[in-house]
């Protein structure tokens, strides 16, 4: 019997393919439980059109046999099979597919589901066999031939016997080497792990025999004996092919758990069966809890991506874009452009609709949640609000239209979280902007002294305690033409009827607060009197576009340049405080420098930034004591 030799081409696509194609060299299993798969789909699809045909699914099923003594693997199907010349076409030519070219011919039957397209799966067996012996009886012939290579050297054709139609592919599993073990690809259950995770929505069984203990006898159940018995070791029916009306949250959550999505309870799952511009199905969940290493540059975010119930990719980044990252699921479609290795996916517009599509229909779901679940809302808001920020301010803003309404901030007249459009709503008719205060806690910023005139206005105040706050509503800039406004900002756009004694009181202590700019050079830009101060003597404030509570944000930063806001000291002229400031200035300029130290270290602690001198600080404190 002579030797074959593979084409030119084909052998040193082979060679690729056995070395570079597949990352995983477990993808070999998936692989042919596929071709074996499409073989018996192809029946199917035969029967539509001959009424000779009939085709029965309870006949067709695929055997996995492991034999540890003589190493080898066997993958049995009742599918199709083929001739000596299929054999010779399909398998002695790398990467010429007999399903592609039976979707070719069938296209008008509907067998576009047939995902073998490429020809090479079938080559991936060399990954961890020496050598692969394929036999097969083609469906309406007499005659079985048997396929048989070692690899890139060639292959061989003869004549077999094989009662019944099917394909019967052995692999001589390889000896282990320092780096790999072979071995576990003999072993019950790593072959089982290895269905369940690629091939388990396989439509067809997929049969092994499974090792069980159970009692010898009746009433020992302390002794037990071994039982090898066949098992269906697949699903076979995914949960996203059946009826939602068939199905219950706790079958959806037992899905959840079962794909190991997370080890908390989903807050809310939606299901999803398109057939438009794309054809897919869905099952979209929202986690109650982060991952512990959610907010990490090692989490990894993406859906389980399945083409006809084959799992082709475990996390499909492009699916979810980086703010709903924390979605998690599974997407299935037959309209997807696979790569050579099914591993990857071509970027094509079947993708890009999907992930749109998908996009969209979370966006419903959060907004739905917020409006009808306010307190499942909530949850997932504690969990992942801070994405959601993350996602306004990325890429320049792009995204703040399909976010803006999703954020949630403290209300300091609520005591609760409320979203933009709730606080537009509730706004008086003369209030100009959105106000809000930064800083570490709700706690701390119910005390800021910069909110005193806002509050005692009658406006809500907004609490940002996340460090992404200010820098997202940089970016959004206003909200249904409402502008963001800071309360340590230097204007806070509240009209008084005093602003005239104001400008006097600027005025008459113009030379006192230059001294005190001079006392203070480098670290404010300037001192005045401050309007928005009612019982507290001092504070600080900020001009231009960055806050005091961004400079502490930056400056924490690796690299960040020291950057610093422009600060301005802000003293109350009506406090007791400045009335002995002034005393100062007149008499005593040692006090009068002590005075203004105290003060704008004050300031410095009541926005959280540290003391420069705590030592010097200290001993000023001292000083005014004795």
């Amino acid at each position: 019997m002579a030797k074959k030799q593979f084409k030119a081409e084909s052998k040193r696509l082979l060679e690729m393919m056995i070395n570079s194609i597949y990352t995983q060299k477990e993808i070999f299993l998936r692989e042919l439980i596929s071709n074996a798969s499409d073989a018996m789909d192809k029946i199917y699809y035969k029967a539509l059109s001959d009424d000779s045909l009939v085709f029965n699914k309870e006949d067709y099923f695929i055997k996995v046999t492991a034999d540890k003594d003589s190493r080898t693997l066997t993958i049995t199907d009742t599918g199709i099979g083929m001739t000596k010349e299929e054999l010779e076409n399909n398998l002695g030519v790398i990467a010429k597919s007999g399903s592609l070219a039976f979707k070719q011919e069938n296209e008008a039957k509907d067998g576009h589901n047939i995902i073998g397209q490429f020809g090479v799966g079938f080559y991936s067996a060399f990954m961890v066999a020496d050598e692969v012996t394929a036999t097969s009886k083609a469906l309406g012939s007499d005659e079985a031939f048997r396929w048989h290579s070692k690899g890139a050297d060639g292959y061989t054709i003869e004549a077999a016997e094989k009662d019944t139609v099917g394909t019967e592919i052995v692999l001589k599993i390889k000896e282990n080497t320092e780096d790999e073990q072979y071995d576990e690809f003999l072993e019950e259950y790593r072959l089982k792990a290895i269905i369940k995770k690629y091939s388990d929505f396989i439509r067809y069984p997929i049969k092994m025999d499974v090792t069980t203990q159970r009692p010898k006898g009746e009433g020992e159940e302390e002794e037990l004996e071994e039982v090898t018995e066949e098992q269906t070791v697949n699903s076979m029916v995914p949960i996203w092919r059946r009826n939602k009306n068939e199905l219950t949250k706790e079958d959806y959550d037992a899905f959840y758990m079962d794909k190991r999505y997370g080890f908390d309870k989903p807050l809310k799952h939606l299901h999803i069966s398109a057939d438009g511009a794309v054809v897919y199905n869905a099952i979209l969940f929202l986690p109650e809890s982060a991952p512990f290493d959610y907010y990490t540059k090692e989490y990894e975010k993406g859906l389980e991506l399945y083409s006809n119930g084959v799992l082709i990719m475990n996390k499909c980044g492009d699916l979810l874009p980086d703010y709903f990252s924390f979605v998690k699921g599974m997407v299935d479609s037959e309209d997807l452009s696979l790569n050579i290795s099914r591993e990857l996916l071509q970027h094509d517009r079947q993708l890009k609709l999907i992930a749109k599509n998908i996009k969209n229909k979370i966006k419903s779901m959060l907004q739905g949640m917020l409006k009808d679940e306010r307190e499942e809302y909530e949850k997932l808001y504690k969990a992942f609000g801070r994405q959601l920020k993350y996602g306004v301010y990325s890429d320049y803003g792009m995204n703040k239209g399909d976010l803006q309404d999703l954020l949630l901030f403290y209300s300091s007249k609520e005591k609760k979280l409320i979203s933009l459009d709730e606080y537009v709503a509730a706004m008086p008719e003369d209030q100009k902007y959105i106000y809000y205060a930064a800083g570490d806690s709700v706690e701390r910023l119910e005390k800021l002294p910069q909110t005193e005139v806002v509050a005692d206005k009658g406006y809500d105040i907004l609490f940002f305690t996340d460090d992404i706050d200010e820098f997202a509503i940089k970016m959004i800039m206003n909200y249904k033409e409402k502008e963001f406004k800071s309360v340590s900002s230097g204007d806070l756009g509240i009209e008084s009827g005093d602003d005239q004694s104001s400008e006097t009181v600027e005025t008459d202590n113009k030379e006192l607060f230059e001294a005190m700019v001079e006392l203070l050079a480098g670290k404010v830009k300037s001192v005045k009197a401050s309007k928005r101060l009612k019982s507290h003597p001092v504070c600080l404030s900020a001009e231009g576009d960055l806050s005091i509570e961004m400079e502490k944000i930056l400056s924490a930063m690796p690299d960040s340049g020291n950057v610093q806001a422009d600060k301005v000291l802000e003293i109350n002229v009506n406090h007791d405080v400045f009335q002995s400031l002034k005393a100062a200035h007149s008499s005593d300029k040692e006090k009068f420098n002590l005075y203004t130290q105290l003060l704008y270290n004050q300031a410095l602690l009541i926005e959280g930034l540290p003391v420069q001198d705590p030592v010097e600080f200290t001993n000023s404190i001292c000083k005014v004591m004795v």
